[in-house]
């Protein structure tokens, strides 16, 4: 199992230095961090409890199972090669039992693992070896995503509604199943209809990352369609722009 390393700038630097500044909360954001490897568990725990959070440890899919149905963590640090139970099926689980986001560990490099994980439910996925300042900082990212923003109206369109108070999302009236990020991503098209986005564009607007892998974008597309869509396989609400990105059509016309 590979470990964390840490960032470069920081290898002079005492560990308890190193941890990016978090404004203390009253009532700081509980994660769970799961991992077989006690040595990448402890580095991970350790930035996150300088960080300002408040950290619980799983050493095994079951046992992760446990502390989030007795303690609902605000997000999950999970790694992707436990024993047993891997964390794919550690994130269906932790999806079945109501939204959490989590955030994906892995020691593959291998784009299918990275894809499945974002299929089952993952918001993000950090590569071992990795940065544990960089984790904090996704995690800062993921969490900041769940605060409710103040919006005067949910936007909606074409029979769907995305209230980010709420962090609800609807059809025709019927309660949608959406991820963190497919809710941002429906939320973000249905506040600029007609335009059509690249890529990369969505990235940074929807995920606030100016560089990464784009095949996270066409991941959550093609969930959200799976959601949104009367047929996803000739989607007319997320519509695919050749050479460009995606659009959203609130007429669900026909693309061309």
């Amino acid at each position: 199992m590979l470990e964390p390393t840490a960032a470069p700038a920081a290898a002079a630097e005492p560990a308890a230095a190193t941890a990016p500044a978090v404004a203390p909360a009253a009532d700081p954001a509980r994660i769970l961090v799961v991992d077989d490897d006690p040595t990448v568990a402890e580095v991970v725990a350790g930035y996150l409890d300088r960080a300002g959070y408040r950290v619980d440890r799983a050493g095994d899919g079951p046992e992760a199972l446990a502390r989030a149905a007795g303690h609902r963590p605000d997000l999950v640090v999970l790694d992707l090669m436990l024993p047993g139970m891997d964390g794919l099926e550690v994130c269906r689980r932790l999806r079945g039992q109501g939204p959490v986001p989590v955030i994906m560990l892995t020691a593959r490099g291998d784009e299918d693992d990275r894809v499945l994980g974002l299929e089952v439910g993952a918001d993000d996925y950090v590569t071992k070896p990795f940065s544990p300042r960089e984790l904090v900082l996704r995690v800062e990212s993921v969490l900041r995503r769940t605060r409710p923003a103040p919006a005067p109206r949910p936007p909606s369109a074409a029979g769907l509604t995305a209230d980010p108070a709420a962090r609800r999302a609807t059809k025709d009236g019927a309660e949608l199943a959406l991820t963190l990020r497919e809710f941002d991503l429906l939320a973000f098209f249905l506040r600029h209809p007609g335009r059509a986005f690249a890529r990369e564009e969505l990235m940074r607007e929807v995920w606030g990352w100016d560089f990464g892998d784009l095949s996270t974008v066409t991941v959550h597309v093609r969930r959200l369609r799976g959601k949104v869509e009367d047929d996803p396989a000739r989607p007319r609400l997320i519509q695919t722009v050749w050479g460009v990105g995606y659009r959203f059509d609130p007429a669900g016309r026909e693309a061309d």
